[in-house]
C-alpha cells in the first residue's frame, strides 16, 4: 500500500472575497521510499499539496491518506500525534527556536516524543555528526549560517526517524554548493534509512535531483514521471 495517497483533492482560498483555486481535483499516490519533487511556479499549489499531506491543512473535498490513517477523520489530538511521531517537515524559513543551541533545536521533537534526556542527547549528537555539524552542535541558530541551519533542520526532521520528511523549498536560501550538499545529504538518509521525502521546490538542481518529478500548474497535476 502506498505511504501516502491524496484522492481528488480539492481547496479554493478566499483572498479579498476573490475565490483563487489553491488545488483542483489532484490525486497523488506516493510509495514508501521514494525522493519525490512537487514541481512548479509560484502559485502552483505544491505548497498546499504538501501541506496537506502534513496534515497542516486540510482539503475542501477529497482526501488523504497517510500510513493508512485518513487524516480528515482524525480528532486534532490524533492529528497532531501523527504529525508528531511519522512526519519530519523542512520548512523554507528554518523554524528553528533562536534562544536553543543547534543540539538543543534537534532535541526538541524527541522532548515533545518523550524521549528520555541521556537517549535524545546522544542521538541529536549523532544526527549532527551525520550532518556535518559536530564542531557547531552549541551554537545557536544566529551563529551559524544559512546552509548550516537549513542542516539543522534536516537534522531535527530526521532524528526520531520519522516515515516521511516534507520539505517546503528546502534550498531557496542556499547558494549552488550548500544546496548540492543538503541535496547530497537528503538522497543519503533516503537511501540509508529507506525515509520517504517529498519535496516542493522550483529550483531545477532539486527537481533534477529526485527520483519522481510531480509537475503542477495553476492547482493541478500537469505531469508525472
Amino acid at each position: 500500500m502506498p505511504i501516502v495517497v491524496c484522492e481528488q483533492l480539492n481547496k479554493v482560498y478566499q483572498q479579498e472575497r476573490v475565490p483563487v483555486v489553491a488545488l483542483s481535483d489532484v490525486s497523488l499516490q506516493v510509495e514508501a521510499g521514494e525522493f519525490v519533487s512537487l514541481a512548479g511556479p509560484s502559485g502552483c499549489g505544491k505548497t498546499t499539496l504538501l501541506n496537506m499531506i502534513g496534515g497542516l491543512d486540510q482539503p475542501d473535498t477529497g482526501q488523504v491518506i497517510v500510513g493508512g490513517e485518513v487524516l480528515g477523520a482524525l480528532s486534532p489530538g490524533a492529528l497532531a500525534d501523527l504529525r508528531l511521531r511519522r512526519i519530519g517537515f523542512v520548512f523554507q524559513a528554518y523554524n528553528l527556536i533562536p534562544v536553543l543551541s543547534a543540539r538543543e533545536n534537534v532535541e526538541f521533537v524527541m522532548q515533545l516524543q518523550g524521549i528520555d534526556h541521556t537517549d535524545r542527547r546522544q542521538r541529536a549528537e549523532e544526527m549532527l555528526a551525520q550532518v556535518g555539524l559536530s564542531e557547531q552542535m552549541e551554537r545557536r541558530p544566529a551563529e551559524l549560517s544559512g546552509g548550516q541551519q537549513q542542516r539543522v533542520a534536516v537534522a531535527r526532521a530526521m532524528v526520531s526517524n520519522p516515515a516521511i520528511v516534507l520539505a517546503d523549498e528546502p534550498t531557496a536560501n542556499l547558494d549552488s554548493s550548500a544546496s548540492e550538499s543538503l541535496l547530497d545529504l537528503m538522497k543519503s538518509l533516503n537511501e540509508q534509512q529507506q525515509t520517504t521525502f517529498i519535496v516542493a521546490t522550483h529550483d531545477p538542481q532539486v527537481i533534477a535531483f529526485t527520483d519522481r518529478k510531480v509537475s503542477l500548474l495553476d492547482g493541478k497535476i500537469i505531469a508525472d514521471h
